[in-house]
């Protein structure tokens, strides 16, 4: 008898135990499958899509070495890519070393880091861009390599790169300026809107595709009055410059529009300056930040990007590649506007890291 507590407490422990592999291994997998965009002219941007399911490989064939390389890891986006990154690698059973350059100003940092990764005998490489153009020779010298190249998010003009793992940020820029403009009519507001736009770095492929969708739905909706413009790397010390001249210019502004970091810099920023309850702020994608601001009614909306399985995405593209199985070449999560009124059926997993995940550099 008095072992029968010892033999309860095993028994309990087993079934935990039973129970926490249980989970992890539905944490792995329930990301698919997955309603993606596949482009019928890859690499197109304008290019018509279907919709498919995506389903995933169960293992890779091998333990393939690849290269994973980030602008930065400043902000909470990139920290969410690296998380699906992680642990499709993990899933999947290969190696990954992911390399971020310190900023989007670094483009020769990592154009020199992928190239120390590569000469570490590396499979494969996949690339967040810093730059649309400025990594096409490297590309093309990767290509002369038979390593493969998966342009991932930012976008590279480069026809030399394998395949692609990105949405259309084209759409990204357009959802934001079509829910100001829905928001003002549901509001039964006419007139002008006022609106300060702060896409991210110049010169970014990314920034400057959500820019061109942007115009068009200003073009689209007469009423959205860009004020000002302002570009800038999206750490959080470039992006309260910015804020702190856009509003030293006493713009009467309705609405300001940008990057996630903008966004969570421009709450406190707009309470001191008592214009919380003026201005509203939208964001072109969702981060921890931005959801507990349209949680808590401080944040407008912003564009659901699905971070996490984007990363997932280029992991298993790239395996394919390498192991000569059929593959997408051009695939996208499809974009949703996220805001107050369908915040709880918002799917966090696919879009921000657990709380408490810090980057992970490498897994073996």
């Amino acid at each position: 008898m008095m072992n029968l507590p010892k033999v309860f407490l095993a028994a309990a422990l087993l079934t935990a135990n039973l129970l926490m592999t249980c989970l992890n291994s539905a944490s792995a997998s329930d990301w698919y499958p997955l309603r993606v965009q596949v482009w019928d002219q890859p690499f197109v941007r304008e290019s018509t899509r279907k919709e498919v399911d995506y389903i995933p490989l169960q293992k890779a064939a091998k333990k393939w070495k690849i290269c994973v390389s980030f602008p930065h890891v400043k902000d909470s986006f990139w920290l969410a890519v690296d998380y699906g990154v992680a642990e499709e690698s993990e899933r999947l059973g290969i190696e990954m070393e992911l390399f971020e350059a310190g900023g989007f100003n670094n483009l020769d940092i990592q154009i020199q880091q992928i190239r120390d990764c590569v000469a570490n005998k590396a499979d494969g490489v996949v690339i967040g861009a810093i730059s649309t153009d400025g990594l096409n020779p490297l590309v093309a010298e990767l290509k002369k390599q038979n390593i493969p190249v998966i342009d991932l998010v930012n976008g590279i003009s480069s026809p030399d790169i394998t395949a692609k793992s990105s949405y259309s940020h084209k759409d990204m820029g357009y959802m934001v300026g079509d829910f100001i403009a829905r928001a003002q009519k549901a509001a039964g507001k006419s007139g002008p809107v006022n609106v300060a736009w702060l896409p991210g770095p110049k010169g970014a492929g990314w920034v400057d595709y959500s820019n061109e969708g942007f115009e068009v739905a200003v073009k689209e909706n007469p009423d959205i009055n860009v004020l000002t413009v302002k570009y800038g790397d999206t750490g959080k010390r470039v992006q309260r410059k910015l804020l702190k001249e856009v509003l030293a210019e006493g713009l009467a502004l309705d609405y300001i529009a940008g990057t996630a970091v903008t966004a969570e810099v421009a709450i406190s920023m707009l309470r001191k300056k008592k214009l919380d309850e003026k201005v509203k702020l939208v964001t072109q994608y969702v981060n921890p930040g931005v959801y507990a601001g349209i949680k808590r009614g401080k944040i407008a909306a912003a564009v659901s990007l699905s971070s996490v399985i984007q990363g997932r995405i280029a992991i298993d593209q790239i395996v394919r590649i390498l192991e000569g199985k059929q593959y997408y070449k051009h695939v996208g999560v499809k974009l949703n506007v996220v805001h107050s009124g369908n915040l709880r059926t918002f799917d966090r997993a696919s879009t921000l890291a657990p709380n408490g995940f810090r980057t992970v550099y490498s897994v073996n």
